[in-house]
């Protein structure tokens, strides 16, 4: 562990923690426009298929997502081009065609190397971290998309 906390029971604690996370209050009502545009939505992380179980069904997100995926599926970590790859293949599509959606600097620069159009949500107005890759677009709040897109 990175700073040496040993306590199982925390560690516990913050693991159960993932599974009852609010989202963001725009996250409803952006996805239910996407889709009713047209867009397939969904859900590439790192996070465990329980986890974003529990995630979805506690911000009711299950009616408006297409896929859930999760790294587990393929045995590595995002950035790997395996876990991109994962995303292509289950959507049946081009890197180009999809839209892809982090706040992680390091995930942004591993979808957009691949080949995914990449989309910088940074919410807190961060410094930009320099790593290769280029997104397309920041934004602070997930809605911002819908003036950007058709």
């Amino acid at each position: 562990s990175t700073h040496k906390i040993e306590n199982p029971e925390l560690q516990d604690q913050l693991l159960e923690a993932y599974h009852h996370l609010d989202c963001y209050p725009e996250v409803s009502e952006t996805l239910k426009s996407l889709k009713n545009r047209g867009y397939c939505t969904g859900i590439l992380s790192n996070g465990s298929p329980e986890m974003l179980s529990s995630g979805v069904k506690n911000c009711q997100l299950e009616d408006l997502l297409d896929s859930v995926l999760s790294v587990e599926d393929v045995g590595v970590f995002k950035p790997d081009r395996r876990v991109y790859q994962l995303a292509v293949e289950r959507l049946q599509t081009e890197p180009g065609k999809i839209l892809f959606f982090s706040s992680n600097a390091w995930d942004v620069c591993g979808s957009s190397n691949f080949g995914f159009q990449t989309i910088l949500i940074n919410r807190f107005g961060q410094k930009q971290e320099r790593l290769p890759g280029r997104h397309l677009l920041e934004i602070q709040r997930l809605d911002e998309v819908l003036e950007q897109i058709e």
